[in-house]
């Protein structure tokens, strides 16, 4: 089993995403388990204060050491098959080959879900001399108000690669015909406003070799297959 432990000050965010569809049924039969930690349950003061003003001034506010140190040591974590995830805009690029590595590398995986101006930057310092692995992680080239967001981006594209939530190896869209592959189903003509839509004829034909081909021809055709093959060539795909 996976687990995955997301530190936050607001935890209802994820009730709705992490307790419906595959998820919620990789949960029950106990491939994965999410782990939702309020850090002001960490905070000494009676107002459960987990942030405070940057030093050198500036806007905003920063989440404060102590809490996320202590939230970080309740959950009792092995250096062994242990990720920390730290979200940042300078992060390492989040993409469906981390998300296998991820899968196939670590049981558990923490993540601390920031909000305003950040974290404390000792964190790290704090996680190195403890011999905690962590990374910084970016979903993409923009800025979020939170980190909720890409923790359960993380939860759900890690999940997917974690064998038996899919029910199936081969639902994973990667392992079928790539990223990018035009898709069509029922019914065979659609008519809108006098205009017929309809599936191409080679996917309706049965001829498996002929459709596979075709596949094949629509996913490097795809933004997404230039780009493969661009990295895989070392050439610039005009």
């Amino acid at each position: 089993m996976t687990r995955f432990d997301i530190i936050t000050i607001f935890p209802e965010i994820f009730d709705s995403y992490v307790n419906e569809s595959i998820l919620s049924r990789a949960q029950k039969r106990k491939k994965i388990k999410i782990h939702i930690i309020n850090l002001r349950d960490f905070a000494d003061d009676a107002h459960h204060m987990v942030d405070d003003r940057p030093y050198g001034g500036g806007p905003g506010m920063v989440f404060k050491l102590e809490p996320l140190v202590k939230a970080i040591s309740s959950l009792k974590l092995k250096k062994s098959k242990v990720k920390i995830i730290l979200f940042s805009a300078g992060g390492k690029k989040f993409d469906s080959k981390v998300a296998a590595e991820t899968a196939k590398k670590y049981n558990r995986i923490v993540m601390i879900a920031g909000r305003y101006e950040g974290i404390d930057e000792r964190i790290k310092k704090v996680l190195r001399d403890s011999e905690l692995p962590f990374q910084e992680l970016s979903i993409g080239p923009y800025v979020l108000t939170g980190g909720e967001l890409p923790a359960m981006v993380v939860i759900d594209s890690v999940s997917r690669h974690i064998s038996g939530v899919l029910g199936k190896e081969e639902s994973l869209e990667e392992k079928r015909y790539g990223v990018g592959v035009s898709v069509y189903t029922r019914p065979e003509v659609f008519i809108y406003k006098n205009k017929k839509y309809t599936v191409p004829k080679i996917l309706l034909s049965g001829d498996h070799k002929k459709i596979a081909a075709w596949r094949e021809t629509n996913r490097r055709a795809s933004p997404k297959g230039q780009e493969e093959w661009r990295l895989k060539n070392k050439k610039t795909c005009l």
